[in-house]
């Protein structure tokens, strides 16, 4: 009963969003512990502009796409928002120093301070969800 809903989606989406800014937190914390390594490229996780995608394809409305051959791929296929995962990026395009190191501590405090921001926010809808569904099971 509850599982199809969008209260159970807009949970799931919240869940993988603090999932997310846990991992994130780990690559922040990794990057400003390795300041001053030679030769270290910092790393950044990506993961809502795919969520952001996905969600758009299934709202988008098409008519089906008739495929001649059971080989052919259907490009026009809604992506699955269940089979977003958060993914680790190296950037190996910048240099800001001589020793080839990329990290800019005052770019990765910043992006900790706005991780924090954002898992906190999350968290709170989170919990105003389940407060909401605990109501709705009270009758």
């Amino acid at each position: 009963m509850f599982i199809n809903n969008s209260l159970m989606k807009t949970n799931y989406i919240l869940e993988k969003g603090m999932d997310t800014s846990l991992i994130r937190h780990q690559v922040i914390s990794d990057n400003i512990a390795n300041v001053d390594t030679p030769h270290f490229k910092r790393m950044e996780v990506t993961f809502e502009s795919q969520m952001a995608r996905a969600l758009a394809s299934e709202d988008e409305a098409r008519e089906p796409v008739y495929l001649t051959n059971k080989k052919h791929i259907d490009f026009f296929k809604p992506m699955d928002y269940k089979a977003v995962q958060p993914k680790i990026h190296i950037e190996y395009n910048t240099n800001y120093r001589n020793d080839k190191n990329n990290v800019d501590i005052e770019k990765e405090i910043s992006s900790s301070v706005k991780n924090s921001l954002q898992y906190k926010a999350l968290s709170t809808r989170l919990n105003q969800n389940f407060k909401m569904l605990a109501l709705s099971m009270q009758g």
